[in-house]
């Protein structure tokens, strides 16, 4: 989200959601590799196909679909948004590559190879994320709700509550699909939950406190952590966060603390 958001919220949202955490298993992680990552691009959609990187990036004026190569960070390919947009979840299917935007209730539908726009489509609300498995999308709206889309038609046909022991867990923002469940950055913690589509409930929580010391940036109250890729024919999972030098591949480790 844009620039101007205090750690007040932070604080706020951490409290709200804490209690939810203590009852569900904890993972930590190693790093496996640290690769560049554009200190430019403000992420707001991310995943990973054929060999590369696809990202999403926002602020209004500055908002880029991109295609980059993995080991050098180097931007491949780019297509600038119309000004008034502010770019956010991205995710691919049948050769196509379907953007939302933050505020503005409209999405983008590209060409996947070419990044040549092909229609646009319209929701309501707000749109912050998107992933998908092999028969619908997911979208996040900064809700404790994710909607389940029509991938041909783009309309919504369910809601998923999300729940950590029955708690709301608010703020969801960008998704993955990971080995048949869903990976989704909770908005200005260090935390990932892991959720079981089917019931909405989160089974897994991913502390990835220390993984970069966010005050190192211009702008840490903003360029938090969010940003996730997975390589499912290398069982690989890639990490990064708004404005990062780097983008990490990482391997979870079982926590025995909460």
């Amino acid at each position: 989200m844009p620039r101007w958001f205090h750690r007040t919220l932070a604080f706020l949202l951490f409290a709200s959601v804490a209690p939810a955490w203590a009852a569900i298993p904890v993972y930590g992680y190693q790093v496996v590799h640290a690769w560049p990552h554009d200190t430019a691009a403000y992420t707001e959609g991310l995943f990973y196909k054929d060999g590369h990187l696809y990202e999403s990036t926002g602020q209004v004026g500055e908002s880029t679909v991109r295609k980059v190569a993995l080991e050098t960070g180097e931007v491949l390919q780019r297509h600038r948004l119309p000004r008034q947009y502010f770019g956010e979840g991205i995710v691919d299917w049948k050769g196509r590559m379907v953007q939302l935007t933050w505020q503005s209730g409209t999405g983008f539908v590209y060409d996947l190879a070419s990044f040549t726009p092909q229609k646009t489509f319209s929701y309501p609300g707000e749109g912050w994320a998107l992933t998908r498995d092999d028969r619908q999308l997911y979208m996040s709206d900064g809700t404790a709700e994710l909607r389940v889309l029509d991938p041909e038609t783009l309309a919504e046909v369910r809601r998923i509550q999300v729940t950590a022991d029955g708690v709301p867990v608010t703020h969801l923002n960008e998704l993955e699909w990971v080995d048949g469940e869903i990976y989704a950055n909770v908005w200005l913690t260090d935390r990932i939950a892991r959720i079981d589509p089917a019931s909405g409930h989160v089974v897994g929580w991913i502390d990835l406190s220390g993984l970069f010391d966010i005050s190192q940036l211009p702008n840490p109250v903003d360029d938090v952590l969010n940003g996730i890729a997975w390589d499912a024919a290398g069982k690989r999972l890639f990490v990064t966060g708004k404005c990062w030098p780097r983008l990490f591949e990482i391997r979870l480790v079982r926590r025995a603390d909460r």
